[in-house]
């Protein structure tokens, strides 16, 4: 089991940034951001491949930017032009195979504790 511990999370106000991180225990092949707001679905937001390949969700295409450290096994996530709509408790996720489907939660082994961000209007 890869253990995962996000950092990063925090209050904003609308149009700002912030930067998620997450360290994991050891490599992995996929790992993901997911964000999940009270009384909604957890939804895939961006997807890092070890060979350097990512994935984003529609709806923060141009927003997000997602990279990893292979050596150091970690991923960030660079948020900017943030929106109150992008207010959720956000997770690292991790997968050890490939999926035709890398937003799915249920493709992923793995999670962290979750870090809340918040932003304001």
């Amino acid at each position: 089991q890869v253990r995962l511990v996000e950092s990063g999370g925090g209050s904003v106000q609308a149009g700002g940034s912030l930067r998620l991180s997450c360290a994991a225990s050891e490599y992995t092949y996929r790992m993901a951001w997911f964000r999940q707001a009270p009384g909604k679905e957890r939804e895939g937001v961006a997807v890092s491949y070890s060979g350097g390949g990512t994935y984003y969700a529609d709806s923060v295409k141009g927003r997000f930017t997602i990279s990893r450290d292979n050596a150091k096994n970690t991923v960030s996530l660079q948020m900017n032009s943030l929106k109150p709509e992008d207010t959720a408790m956000y997770y690292c996720a991790a997968a050890t195979s490939y999926s035709l489907a890398p937003l799915r939660p249920q493709t992923y082994n793995d999670w962290g504790q979750g870090t809340q961000v918040t932003v304001s209007s």
